[in-house]
This record gives C-alpha cells, structure tokens and sequence, in this order.
C-alpha cells in the first residue's frame, strides 16, 4: 500500500512540475537579465500572474513529491518524478492544438521504458522510516553547496549558453539537495508530528528551496528550456538517487544482471529526456 502512494505520488508530481516548468520559463525569458541570481529576480516574477501559476503547480508538486517520499524510498521515487514532460507535452499539445511527432513519441516511450527497466531491478524498500544524523549529511552538504557555489561564479561571467547551462546544473544539484533533506524532513513528521519543527531538517528545506528557485528561475532567465531543463530533468535524479544510496542506505540491484538492465534504464530514461526537452512544444 505504501508503495502505491508513493507511485502515484510521484507520477502526479511530475506532471504538475512539468507544466509549471514551461510556464515559468515562459515568463522568466522576460525579466531583465541583471537581475540572475537575485531573490529581486524572483520578486519580479512574482508580479506575473503568468509566472504565479506556474509556482503554483511547482509547490503543488513539491508537495505531492513530500507525500511520496514519506512513503518510497529516493530510489524509486525520483526517476518516476523525473518523467514530467511525459505527461506534460501531451497536455500542451492538446492546449496549442498542435499533434505530437514521431520524436515526442519516441522520447516518451524511451522515458516510461527506461523508468519501468530501472525499476524492475529494485529491491523491496526497507520497512521503517530513516532519518539520517548530521554527520551523515555534513559531507553531503559541503560538497554540494562548494560545487553550487562555484558553478555560479563562474556561470555569472560566462556568456548566455553556458550561464544557462552552468546555472541548470547548480539548480539540479541543489534540487537533489532538497529532494533527501524533504524525505528527512517527512520522516521526522511522520514519526513525531509537530515536534518535526524542533529539529534542523524543515528550516533547511526552506533555506535550499529558495536557493534552487532562485537558481533555476536565472537558468531559465538566462537562456533556452533546450539548455536548462534536460540538465535539470537528467541530473536532479541522479543526484538524488544517489544521496539515497550514500546518506539513506538504500540499495539499487543486488546483482550484476539486474545492476546491467538498471544502467541501460536509466541511459534509456536520459535519451528519452533529452529528446523530450528538445521538443518543440516544450520549447514553444
């Protein structure tokens, strides 16, 4: 029953961020660009009632993403929820009147079937919610936040396409980031209710979440959703796999047969990724 909930969970919020994602860079491509990497940034956004609705669907997905983590493990939620324009280009295919080729088709059918062969491989989740200590997390959080740091410097003084690039990429880390430290913090709900509030994980939730929308709204900001969103949809799952397997203790295979088809899942689910964020309708 658990994993059902955390299944379709997942699937629910990747449709929602999906669609938000496009409309947000929609509206984002219209704000100045001395204002990346600013919370300004976000303030100005806020004043489209384009750009609202697409926050909306994002917190609803972030949301739905929390319910799924309290009850999956990183390892089998976040490659479902990195399935988004799977259901997102069908939905704005239908709302521009326009058909989907045989690309569009052909990338959603690498990313289900990648999804589906990386799953096949998993073993049975542990029973039990894990809440990682500090010091299990400390030389995650340096890591990340070093790399975050760097690729934004640098992205601040190098031309459009790599600052859109370099930006995506501190984005899908630091979304990664937020993805464990949500399954952390669900973890504490759920096993101790209100008193969740007494411990770190929650506040850092919100200190990394406005972090990675501020990252990822200059991504979208700086140049074309053909640059940033493959990075994010490709590499926010990865990472999160694994800070799973590193600060979680979840397992992938347990043997070199399954560990194989997981691998070729998982380049499958990537291609299919790629070819889905390239698609003229995310892009349109």
């Amino acid at each position: 029953m658990h994993t059902a909930v955390a299944v379709v969970a997942a699937l629910l919020s990747a449709m929602s961020f999906g669609v938000g994602s496009v409309v947000q860079q929609t509206a984002a491509r219209r704000a100045p660009a001395q204002e990346s990497l600013r919370l300004r940034l976000v303030l100005e956004l806020a004043r489209q009632p384009m750009w609202l609705v697409g926050m909306g669907l994002v917190v609803l997905s972030y949301a739905l993403l929390g319910l799924a983590l309290t009850f999956g493990a990183l390892v089998l939620v976040q490659p479902l929820a990195a399935t988004d324009l799977v259901f997102a280009l069908p939905l704005l295919a239908w709302r521009g009147r326009m058909g989907l080729t045989r690309q569009d088709m052909a990338g959603i059918a690498c990313t289900a079937g990648g999804v589906a062969m990386f799953l096949v491989g998993l073993p049975p989740s542990p029973e039990g919610t894990a809440i990682p200590a500090v010091r299990q997390w400390l030389p995650v959080l340096l890591a990340i936040g070093c790399t975050v740091v760097l690729l934004a410097e640098t992205g601040r003084r190098s031309r459009a396409t790599t600052r859109t690039a370099l930006f995506a990429i501190g984005a899908a880390l630091t979304f990664a980031l937020l993805d464990g430290l949500t399954k952390s913090a669900a973890g504490r709900v759920r096993t101790e209710g209100l008193d969740a509030l007494g411990h770190w994980e929650p506040y850092m939730v919100v200190l990394v979440g406005v972090i990675a929308l501020i990252l990822s709204q200059s991504s979208y900001q700086a140049g074309s959703l053909a640059i940033s969103l493959p990075l994010i949809d490709c590499l926010e799952p990865m990472g999160a796999v694994l800070i799973g397997v590193a600060v979680f203790g979840e397992q992938l295979a347990t043997s070199t047969w399954a560990l194989a088809v997981q691998a070729l899942g998982a380049a499958t689910a990537v291609a299919g990724i790629v070819i889905l964020d390239r698609s003229p309708l995310a892009r349109a």
